[in-house]
């Protein structure tokens, strides 16, 4: 599957469009890493348990996405962009999207 940020891609030609794609998951740390994480942020820097975690959740939202654009037939996604945000306190959602399409080389 061919994942693309772009309209277009170089050397294929976009033969149809079949519609739009996502993938999303949501991911709580545990109450042993919140305590982790919340020690570590009032020292300062990276919180790697959370980028760990919002790592993880990206490449597990970007692997539901390419499910979805399969079982929708296409062989490529254009215009791929991920999306975040909070749900309550605890948790983050990761959105995985963009647009299914069948290309062939050109």
């Amino acid at each position: 599957m061919l994942i693309v940020t772009t309209e277009n891609i170089h050397g294929y030609q976009i033969e149809k469009v079949l519609g739009q794609v996502f993938g999303v998951v949501v991911r709580s740390r545990g109450l042993a890493g919140n305590i982790t994480a919340g020690l570590r942020s009032l020292v300062g820097g990276e919180i790697k348990e959370y980028t760990e975690m919002l790592e993880d959740a990206r490449k597990h939202a970007i692997d539901r996405m390419v499910q979805n654009a399969h079982e929708m037939g296409a062989n490529a996604i254009v215009m791929m962009r991920f999306d975040s945000s909070e749900v309550g306190q605890t948790m983050s959602e990761i959105i995985a999207y963009g647009t299914a399409v069948i290309v062939r080389a050109q």
